[in-house]
């Protein structure tokens, strides 16, 4: 990396614009910024830091106070810093947060961070030629560039104001925070919490397979009811238990045997004495059935002759269904002849050949009047003719009428339909210009109508900006506080840790008499680390808020920009207004082709309305003769038909009267006919049931009668007697069968005494047989638990042994342990990497101490089991000892911060890809040496010459001034500082 050039302006301690040529001051490669104090000679550097990383290095970074407090409000703060990197030249252009005066009104506005880089000999293929805006883009690019974090390019250029000694001097933890930030070895911490983390997951797993021992082992006691022994007498006793299950098996089986054979013979018992009690039963049963029969025989004949009569009565019910029926016609018959004779209006005691004679009258008359019905239905169609000719006549003459009336008007409607035509193209011209300006004046108001809503978007994210600075600053003043009050409360801390008998990590005493009491603000290392953690999400959400003000800043000035002096009531009036004109043009236009269609069709209309009235007279007059024709017509034959319809409607209706008349007399004949024919077969009938009455045995009609039974009844007869024949039949059957032969119906069984021995032998082998499933089952558990069990067991060793192996691990990679150093894997590589910075901070430290003083770096655990690895000590060559670095006086501290720094610088910049450094800054107290040994390390600065490396130093010290030939001067005043380029 080499810096060309900076200009700044409104930052820091300079109010105007101020420029610094790299190039003319590295030309000897070694130059001097010099000033007063407080002239502004860092501010340079934090000006190089700022553009490349956004961010000052030290205690200045944390203000965030960048602006010159003495520049005009319209000058903005900003620095621009050419340089070249990885053969890019680029240059770099930043401004930071500040607040500016409101141009309109009072008080203030946040003006947003911005960022931007611009290549100056193009761009690399995978980035963008344009370059690149966004903050993030810019500072991903650099870091990448650059090869090194900002942490790291503090201590490997920019090597700031009072940041030499305090390496040198921190303890180890201060020391080991450092080295991992510039060396990244964040992954060594990753790799021991996975040792930690993976011992914990194996615990776990370990202490599961544990407790499904432990749980086996409980679960075969439980079984077996037996308590396991100890640890060395656990396989015997599982081998002792499923032995003994074993042996209660058989024995529950043998006697499970013995019982069952002793309920099968009480069985077989009972079964031949319930045999012989069942025939003793149908014995007496069949006895008992015959004897009642015989007791109820006078019942049973009296149904027999009650179902007999019942028989016998059948052929009189039927032909007395028979002659009801006959009298049901006749009554029908005579009540018909009532009805026909109403009908009629006629006498209906007449004999029936009068009756017959006058229904021949009325049929010839109604014959003789046929041949008028078709002259009457011509007569009804030949009227509406004549309704049709009269009303088509008025309709012609009327559209006669319309036509003359549209053939007058016709040339004004020609005129006034050329006058639309004419419009309608003029608005197809017009129509045009209106869109465009309507486009234009919506894009506007689109524009206006967004500015408010940006403008308050803008406020919005202003004050969430100001707000994530305040919650950052509050953060990072939290953190500082519990830092601070965690220190106070170590000692407690560490008391809380202690343990009777145990050695203090501090002293090595197991005995604690007096151990410290905890203060009542004290807090602990999880605090600390949750604060730490907070802070960087503040952080974080301080970046993002920033980054979203500065887009909704930039998207306001655009807005404004594009809207200039209009205003959103104008623009929305004017938009009305021309969107109005321009719906009316578009209507215009849109009726040109019916409009042209409408002019053509007036004037091709002349000649046809000329045709159409022409032939619509020549229709009318023949209309006319044609009407009076049929009139005459009409008119004769309605003399004829008024004759034949005498006092009815119509024909029709007079002939359906005769016919009618004629039918109702027809039907009195037929009536009077059936009556006659019904009365006579009544007799007949009366006649048949007497002598059915006398052949079924019956006195009369009304004996036959009484006798009748329905079918339920007589079903019921023949059911119960059927019943009673197969009760006796049965009854006497059994009595003479094989099976109950000899059996006597007064013997006596003893079924009780069978039943109840075969009851005690049946609950007696259902007691063994539950005996020997229990056993049966039990010997099954025994046998699969221990299966379970000695595969637990199987499992539970090797995964122990590598539990502790992976526990011992875990522990040496952390530091306890046998680890004898206490040293952690990242102590370990930290280490490394600080014995190299030793012997390269070594090599320059020797030639400024002119070679009394050597760095040595100790990897021995610290004090009383404190963690090593980090010692930092100087050996002094004029004694022979190790002494530590805090007892070094000012100038000698100096020396050995100086020569440690750029050791340090060595090896990050290896550490990073050996990227080439031609730029070192070095701000730091020169004034602290005497003349001899300020020659030393100005011959070592020298040095760092070599290979076209660019020096720049910072101080007042006036000898340093005198022998360096180039240097930049810082004149401060009370306006601001400027710069003044010496040699």
């Amino acid at each position: 990396m080499r810096l060309h050039h900076l200009e700044l302006s409104a930052f820091g301690p300079y109010r105007d614009h101020q420029r610094v040529d790299f190039d003319r001051l590295g030309t000897d490669g070694l130059f001097l910024l010099h000033g007063d104090t407080g002239a502004g000679k860092t501010t340079l550097l934090d000006a190089v830091a700022f553009a490349l990383y956004g961010s000052v290095p030290g205690a200045r970074g944390d203000v965030k106070r960048l602006r010159c407090d003495t520049a005009e409000p319209e000058t903005a703060t900003k620095v621009v810093l050419e340089l070249t990197v990885q053969g890019q030249r680029l240059r770099l252009a930043r401004s930071p947060e500040y607040q500016r005066p409101k141009k309109r009104g009072d008080g203030y506005t946040t003006q947003p961070a911005k960022a931007s880089l611009t290549w100056v000999d193009g761009a690399p293929t995978e980035l963008p030629p344009e370059g690149l805006t966004r903050i993030d883009e810019v500072g991903r690019t650099v870091g990448r560039l650059l090869g090194m974090t900002v942490e790291q390019f503090f201590q490997v250029v920019m090597l700031p104001q009072g940041e030499f000694a305090k390496f040198l001097r921190s303890d180890t933890t201060e020391r080991e925070q450092l080295l991992e930030k510039l060396f990244g070895t964040q992954r060594f911490g990753e790799v021991e919490r996975w040792f930690v983390e993976r011992r914990r997951e194996r615990g776990r797993e370990v202490e599961t397979q544990t407790q499904e021992v432990r749980e086996l082992l409980a679960r075969v006691s439980q079984v077996s009811g037996a308590e396991p022994g100890s640890d060395a007498d656990e396989q015997n006793w599982l081998e002792d238990i499923e032995k003994r299950s074993v042996r209660e098996l058989e024995g529950a089986q043998a006697e499970h045997s013995r019982l069952r054979r002793a309920r099968e013979a009480a069985e077989t018992k009972l079964t031949e004495r319930r045999a012989l009690a069942e025939k003793v039963r149908r014995v007496r049963q069949a006895n008992a059935t015959l004897a009642e029969i015989g007791d109820q025989r006078a019942e049973h004949d009296a149904w027999r002759a009650e179902r007999e009569a019942a028989q016998r009565a059948v052929p009189v019910l039927v032909a007395r269904r028979t002659a009801l029926r006959v009298e049901r016609e006749r009554d029908e018959a005579r009540a018909a002849v009532v009805a026909a004779a109403a009908r009629c209006e006629v006498d209906p005691t007449a004999s029936l050949a009068g009756l017959r004679s006058l229904a021949g009258a009325k049929r010839e008359e109604a014959g003789a009047l046929a041949h008028l019905i078709p002259e009457a239905q011509q007569q009804e169609i030949d009227l509406q003719k004549v309704a049709a000719h009269a009303e088509r006549i008025a309709a012609d003459e009327n559209r006669e009428t319309e036509l003359v009336g549209r053939q007058a008007t016709l040339p004004d409607r020609i005129s006034a339909a050329r006058q639309q035509v004419d419009e309608a193209k003029h608005a197809e011209l017009r129509l045009e210009t209106v869109q465009a300006r309507s486009s234009e004046m919506a894009a506007l108001l689109q524009t206006a109508r967004e500015l408010p809503g940006a403008q308050q978007k803008l406020a919005a994210a202003t004050v969430r900006a100001q707000q994530a600075i305040d919650a950052h600053q509050q953060s990072r003043d939290q953190l500082q506080d519990i830092r601070a009050r965690r220190l106070a409360g170590m000692a407690a801390e560490l008391a809380a840790r202690l343990s009777p008998g145990q050695p203090c990590p501090v002293c090595g005493s197991p005995q604690h008499p007096e151990p410290g009491e905890p203060v009542d603000d004290s807090v602990r290392a999880e605090d600390e680390d949750n604060a730490r953690e907070e802070e960087q999400r503040a952080a974080a959400r301080r970046e993002k808020a920033t980054s979203e003000a500065q887009r909704a800043q930039q998207h306001v000035d655009n807005l404004t920009e594009r809207l200039g002096a209009h205003r959103e009531p104008d623009l929305a009036t004017e938009l009305a207004e021309l969107h109005a004109e321009r719906d009316a043009l578009q209507n215009t236009a849109a009726q040109l082709p019916q409009r042209g269609k409408h002019l053509t069709e007036l004037e091709e209309s002349t000649e046809r309305l000329t045709e159409q009235l022409s032939q619509l007279r020549s229709r009318v007059a023949a209309a006319r003769s044609e009407h009076a024709a049929l009139v005459t017509t009409v008119d004769e034959r309605e003399a004829r038909l008024r004759d034949g319809r005498a006092d009815f409607p119509s024909i029709a209706d007079r002939r359906a009267h005769l016919l009618d008349t004629a039918t109702r007399i027809e039907q009195l004949v037929a009536a009077r006919t059936s009556h006659d024919d019904a009365e006579h077969r009544m007799a007949e009938h009366d006649t048949a049931l007497a002598e059915a009455a006398t052949a079924a045995g019956f006195d009369d009609v009304a004996a036959a009668l009484a006798a009748e039974r329905t079918e339920e009844r007589l079903a019921q007869l023949t059911g119960m007697l059927a019943e009673i024949e197969e009760s006796a039949a049965g009854a006497r059957a059994a009595l003479a069968s094989a099976e109950l032969f000899g059996v006597d119906a007064n013997a006596e069984v003893g079924l009780e005494e069978a039943t109840e021995e075969a009851v005690v032998a049946r609950e007696a082998a259902e007691r063994a047989a539950a005996l020997a499933h229990r056993a049966e089952q039990r010997q099954r558990d025994i046998a699969g638990l221990a299966e379970r069990l000695r595969a637990a067991w199987a499992e539970l060793g090797p995964a122990l042994a590598e539990h502790a192996e992976l526990e011992a691990l875990a522990d040496v990679v952390n530091g306890r342990g046998q680890n004898a150093r206490k040293m952690s894997l990242r102590a370990y590589v930290l280490a490394a990497r600080l014995e190299e910075v030793a012997v390269a901070a070594t090599r320059r430290l020797q030639r400024m101490s002119d070679g009394r003083y050597s760095f040595v770096h100790s990897d021995a655990a610290g004090a009383r089991g404190t963690r090593g690895g980090l010692g930092l000590d100087v050996l002094d060559d004029y004694s022979g000892k190790i002494r530590p670095a805090k007892t070094l006086s000012g100038g000698e501290s100096f020396l050995a911060s100086l020569s440690l720094a750029l050791g340090l610088a060595d090896v990050v910049a290896a550490e990073t890809g050996g990227a080439l450094l031609d730029t070192l800054f070095i701000d730091e107290g020169f004034g602290t040496l005497d003349a001899d040994t300020l020659d030393l390390v100005m011959d070592t600065l020298d040095d760092l010459r070599a290979g076209g490396r660019v020096v720049g130093l910072v101080s007042h010290v006036e000898e340093m001034r005198q022998r360096i030939s180039v240097r930049l001067r810082v004149r401060k005043s009370r306006t601001g500082s400027t710069l003044e380029l010496q040699t």
